[in-house]
């Protein structure tokens, strides 16, 4: 499989190991209502993730990142402490601009190969990343992913329409991309299908119910134009069902052309005119006794006169929902968002993804009670699009947002958390809540000892995690036994866990502890029996903090 190879590489192929394991705080006072597992975390994004592993390593069902594009235009924030000469040149530098320069592209791989590693150990065995990107970088990123994450696990990429651009150019790029990546694509479902969408079924019941209360086709268009203008922004992905009959809900947006190759020629006449409508450029997809079932049906929309191409009535109840690798969307509703949800500012945040843009991706990659992380959260769409998802089925979606910038996530992503879940410009509210968090010390500190202020079960998170790679299981609160692993129990002695005892290990502390007759690891300050008697007990004896591992 080729590889990739920059400078500095060498340097950080093990940097996420040793990044120092630190200590969270949640602020109540920026933290919003019943919280129910979203978390908002403000540090930078790899000492988060390295904070965060201890809880969350291995749950996580889908990442969506989308990271600095590495334009050469931005100030570089992602300054990490790597030993290495080449990388130390760059740090609290702006990336250069000029073409010529292409240290920017070291340094890009070097900031991503780290975050990419840790974010790896979050993804539970059906998990997926998917990774906004464009052209600066999508080559380099799908060779450094293929590296971290297997070529054998790459699921696919998402072209992205979502601008149009007038510029004279020799070409006019008009689109990003998404990669997506599996934590073991063997283990996915072989069909990703969006689950349940309940504005399908509702406008499915509404179209019903207007059927039969306004028989009259012009009062119940009007009825439902006046109830699609005030409900609209809950709507997608039918937010272009606009339209009425005795069918139901429609869009008129469905081609009748014949995409790649010649398709049929016949006459379809126009119903007012009399005279045939314009033929689609490659023939219509459809043979002739199609096109007359379908014109039998009332399926068959007709402009004004025949100069306008016809279009395919598509109902709701007919909408089958995929996740193509063609996806169009404008950029700029992600901008409008935000406008509506700061009014009183001008330029609140620039390059904001449109939150239906994410939920319409995790509308396939999630189940209804999925782990959500974003490691890159800037506006916070994705928590937004993770409330919206869950206003929309009833679901129990949980996020986890990272935002480095103290000033955006404290003004700008916890703001706009808090005024979707309220309510905001006569949008309705979305519900839910977040603990907002703060990274606080390390563990451990200069000398390697564990800082005083640690708490028992601070230390346990990190020793059941470093010991079996796997977050403390819920429910344990100041008890020695942290849990079971492999049919191998893990025992902290720690702050005075067990009273009396203290925190060495000598036989009567043996004693007290919770009974397992299968092997045992113990951590504590000492311990006063004899190598041979640990042998033959199945213990092995770990001291604090020596022994504990920074993995």
């Amino acid at each position: 499989m080729p590889t990739l190879e920059w400078i500095g590489k060498k340097a950080v192929l093990n940097h996420h190991n040793e990044v120092a394991f630190h200590l969270l705080r949640c602020n109540p006072d920026l933290s919003v209502g019943e919280a129910n597992g979203n978390m908002l975390v403000q540090g930078d994004n790899l000492l988060a993730l390295k904070a965060l592993l201890p809880y969350y390593a291995g749950q996580v069902k889908c990442i969506y990142i989308d990271p600095p594009y590495n334009t050469g235009n931005e100030d570089w924030v992602y300054n990490d402490n790597v030993n290495s000469p080449e990388i130390r040149e760059w740090l609290g530098k702006v990336v250069g601009s000029e073409s010529e320069d292409l240290s920017r592209h070291d340094k890009w791989l070097c900031m991503m190969y780290p975050r990419l590693t840790l974010l790896k150990e979050f993804l539970n065995p059906e998990g997926v990343i998917l990774i906004s990107i464009d052209e600066n970088e999508f080559a380099s990123l799908h060779l450094l992913a293929d590296e971290i994450f297997g070529r054998m696990n790459f699921v696919g990429s998402i072209v992205w329409k979502n601008v149009t651009d007038n510029n004279p150019t020799n070409i006019s790029i008009e689109h990003e991309y998404v990669l997506c990546y599996a934590k073991d694509k063997g283990k996915l479902e072989s069909v990703w299908k969006a689950t349940a969408i309940p504005i399908k079924d509702t406008l499915i019941n509404l179209a019903e119910e207007l059927k039969e209360k306004l028989p009259n086709l012009t009062e119940r268009q009007r009825f439902y134009t006046e109830w699609f203008r005030e409900n609209k922004v809950f709507m997608w992905p039918f937010d272009r069902y606009k339209y009425i009959d005795d069918g139901g809900i429609f869009t008129g947006s469905q081609s009748v052309h014949n995409p790649g190759k010649e398709g049929y020629r016949y006459d379809v006449i126009h119903p007012t005119t009399g005279k045939p409508c314009q033929q689609p450029l490659m023939g219509y997809r459809f043979p002739e006794e199609t096109m007359k079932r379908l014109l039998g049906e009332g399926r068959i929309l007709f402009g004004e006169d025949e100069t306008k191409i016809i279009e395919l009535k598509l109902y709701v109840q007919d909408y089958k929902a995929k996740l193509s690798s063609i996806f169009e969307m404008d950029t700029r509703l992600g901008a409008n968002e935000l406008r509506r949800i700061f009014p009183e500012e001008k330029r609140i945040f620039g390059f904001s993804k449109p939150s239906d843009f994410i939920s319409e991706l995790l509308s396939f990659t999630t189940a209804q009670n999925s782990l959500i992380l974003d490691s890159f959260a800037g506006s916070g769409t994705t928590g937004h699009a993770v409330l919206k998802l869950n206003k929309q089925d009833g679901g129990n979606r949980r996020f986890i947002l990272i935002e480095m910038d103290p000033n955006i996530a404290r003004n700008i992503t916890a703001v706009r958390l808090r005024r979707v879940i309220d309510g905001y410009d006569k949008i309705p509210s979305l519900g839910g809540g977040f603990n907002f968090c703060e990274l606080g010390p390390t563990l451990f500190d200069s000398t390697g000892q564990i800082r005083k202020d640690v708490s028992f079960i601070d230390l346990s998170r990190h020793v059941f995690f470093t010991e079996t790679g796997l977050p403390l299981p819920s429910g344990v609160e100041e008890n020695a036994l942290l849990g079971i692993c492999n049919d191998t129990a893990v025992f902290l002695l720690y702050n005075g866990v067990m009273h009396d005892a203290g925190n060495i290990l000598t036989p009567e502390t043996l004693t007290q502890l919770p009974q397992y007759d299968g092997p045992k690891v113990i951590y504590a300050d000492g311990c006063k029996i004899g190598r041979e008697r640990l042998r033959e007990m199945n213990i092995t004896f770990k001291q604090i903090p020596y022994e504990i591992k920074v993995r």
